[in-house]
């Protein structure tokens, strides 16, 4: 370990072994802070840490698995990489309501409500299908569980927070949807988080319990934490006046991009507050940029009031300047940027995937994707549909989610009408009233007598068969192989011949394939020998713990996290990858090319020039600016259309701040040649 160690700079090396106490690490874009965590993890180890006392908590599955990977490097012991807890916040506070799930009412097969079930609920619960109704609600209850808010907290915030229809609302039905979640023994994405703070503050004993099981934590991305997620670390990290904190979070203030979905940055500075002790450690150098890159983004953060002083700078040399180009409008700015691609890819040999378009909203990428698909120009668009956001994947999942837990009414529903099972729109209704009536779930109002006077004969038996194969499903789930249940389900479902039956054979083949490919994939991960992943927490097997499932049930339960974190996409980028600025967050590039920087786009106007909102711009242009390795690329537009007419645009002032040594390109407007005339105009 004092081998690989001695390869780091000397503020990675202060930040690996300072283990005393709480630690920050201020790490800037590309210092190499998944390094450190890794290595101080390996380096907990040597020191005598048990590794199945130790967690790295990240935000994404994807950093989590990177880690993994970077850990198998380090640690050639596969036993001790077993018990080492590498994973999410939400995968941890599952894991965590497993164990605990007895203290809150819950069974251990709860359901996990993806965004889909969440609108169900409320839908219902307002009697209104208004999707911009049920969309605001469901943010603001969001909003109150990460602030940790009880249903009157949550009312009286409302009071004082204005005049706000959607706020009002949803504090209003908050009590009456988390009992219906209850009622459902579900759980939403947030109460994985709000759920173990609140046992754990009201439980003593159960904090001691965790504390001891979890005594060296990491936390990834920390400048992304919300209140919630806070609380959870102190909770877990216990009370400076009765031990020693021992935790290292790793974090970048001047790359905190996400206020809009609740992180706090504010959270960096709390720490200070909360733990006195606390050693804070800058990681300054970075390994990805040349300094004029580096440069521009010094210059341009430094506008920002810092909590914590950095200035960025690199080994690599000053490399090429910062080009700055004045576009004549948006059909200009991206036939010139794919034009360039072109240029320099053919000129210096590079593959696709080096290069990058950046920019603030999704709409900016239809011409690019345009113009890359008129030129056959291979490419990858950022937040395109999950794969679980498939309807066909859906379906499956409402079977297996049914399977897991028959209290799941939103699954029932999907399931007994995908394909339908000879249950009209009248009978379920009249299941509903009853369900409703005898306070019980859908599924368990298909057993009762009363239902044999409701609704028809043939719909009875319909339904009763349905329910008998859940349940015979759920039994043979304890103790047969998921693969063969699996195949077992789809025979039963016939959701083949359904697909044919309802989509042309185009469709109906791709679905089909989409289908296939998701049952191979969940019988891979049914059968594969125990490891640390990224689906799930990996604890010591003296815990009683394994990440992976087991069987069905715990299959289906991994699933329900993944879909909602962040779907299923393993593919490769082999094309030039377009990406809005948020979600570029974590990933380099070769050559960048910043489209849109224009005032009313970076900065966004949203009808206020509040500073705080400008400064998360600031901040989201200094991440765009830091992805770039060799070279960055920046355009603004002239004139863009709104509303059908050409107007006037200013370039933003972030360009200014930013202090560029080369002067704005104000080149004529370039043809629009095909890629093949592009090449032969090069060539001659």
């Amino acid at each position: 370990m004092s081998s690989i160690i001695n390869t780091l700079n000397q503020a990675q090396i202060d930040s690996i072994k300072y283990i005393q106490g709480p630690c920050l690490v201020i790490a800037g874009a590309g210092s190499g802070k998944t390094r450190v965590i890794t290595h101080k993890i390996a380096y907990l180890i040597e020191q005598g840490f048990s590794p199945k006392n130790i967690a790295a908590i990240t935000f994404t599955n994807k950093a989590a698995k990177e880690m993994q990977e970077r850990l198998a490097g380090l640690i050639q012991d596969k036993k001790v990489l077993k018990q080492l807890t590498v994973c999410t916040f939400h995968a941890l506070g599952l894991k965590f309501l497993k164990l605990e799930c007895e203290h809150l009412g819950l069974k251990p097969n709860f359901s996990i409500f993806s965004s889909d079930d969440v609108y169900s609920v409320i839908q219902d619960i307002l009697a209104s299908t208004d999707k911009n109704i049920i969309k605001n609600i469901a943010h603001y209850i969001s909003y109150f569980k990460n602030q940790l808010y009880t249903p009157s907290q949550a009312i009286s915030y409302a009071q004082t927070a204005g005049d706000n229809e959607f706020l009002h609302q949803a504090a209003n039905i908050y009590e009456i949807y988390q009992n219906t979640l209850k009622a459902y023994q579900a759980v939403d994405f947030d109460d994985l988080i709000k759920l173990p703070c609140e046992l754990l503050k009201s439980n003593p004993n159960l904090q001691i319990k965790w504390q001891n099981m979890l005594r060296y934590i990491l936390v990834d991305e920390y400048q992304d934490t919300n209140l919630c997620q806070y609380e959870l670390l102190k909770l877990l990290a216990g009370n400076p006046s009765e031990k020693v904190p021992l935790f290292t979070a790793v974090g970048d203030d001047d790359q905190a991009i996400y206020a809009w979905r609740g992180a706090s940055s504010d959270n960096l500075d709390k720490l200070n507050a909360d733990f006195p002790s606390l050693k804070v450690i800058k990681l300054e150098q970075n390994y990805r940029s040349t300094n004029n890159i580096l440069n521009a983004a010094n210059q341009l953060i430094s506008n920002n009031t810092k909590l914590f002083d950095k200035k960025l700078w690199s080994e690599h040399g000053m490399g090429d300047d910062v080009s700055l180009y004045a576009m004549n409008d948006e059909e200009h700015e991206a036939e010139s940027i794919i034009f360039r691609i072109s240029a320099h890819r053919f000129e210096c040999k590079t593959d696709w995937s080096e290069y990058a378009v950046l920019y603030r909203s999704n709409y900016q990428a239809r011409l690019l994707e345009k113009i890359l698909r008129r030129e056959s120009i291979p490419y990858t668009l950022s937040g395109g549909q999950s794969f679980f956001e498939k309807a066909e994947i859906k379906d499956i999942c409402a079977y297996l989610r049914l399977i897991y837990n028959s209290n799941d009414d939103p699954a029932f529903i999907r399931a007994v009408n995908t394909p339908k099972k000879g249950v009209g729109s009248t009978s379920l209704a009249k299941l509903g009233e009853l369900a409703g009536k005898m306070k019980c779930s859908l599924f368990d109002a298909c057993f009762l007598n009363m239902l044999e006077t409701e609704i028809n004969k043939q719909a009875l038996y319909s339904l009763r068969e349905f329910v008998n194969f859940v349940n015979e499903i759920n039994e043979k789930a304890k103790h047969e192989p998921a693969s063969l249940l699996l195949d077992e389900m789809l025979k039963y479902i016939n959701y083949e011949a359904y697909l044919y039956e309802h989509y042309d054979e185009k469709i109906a083949a791709n679905k089909w394939e989409n289908t296939t490919e998701f049952i191979n994939w969940l019988k891979s991960k049914g059968s594969s020998e125990a490891s640390i992943d990224a689906d799930g927490v990996e604890f010591g097997s003296q815990d009683g713990l394994s990440a992976k499932p087991k069987n069905l049930l715990e299959l289906t339960q991994m699933i329900a996290l993944m879909t909602i974190l962040e779907g299923k996409n393993d593919n490769k980028n082999h094309g030039v990858q377009l990406s809005t600025l948020h979600a570029s967050k974590g990933l380099e590039f070769g050559h960048v090319y910043l489209l849109g920087a224009e005032e009313g786009i970076l900065p966004f106007n949203n009808g206020e020039d509040k500073s705080s909102d400008i400064e998360e711009e600031r901040r989201l242009m200094y991440v765009g600016v830091t992805r770039a390795k060799r070279s960055l690329h920046i355009s603004w537009c002239k004139q863009r259309r709104k509303n059908g007419e050409k107007i006037s645009i200013e370039p933003s002032r972030f360009l200014q701040e930013m202090n560029l040594n080369t002067n704005i390109d104000k080149k004529a407007k370039v043809n629009p040649l095909s890629y093949l005339e592009m090449m032969k105009a090069m060539l001659n």
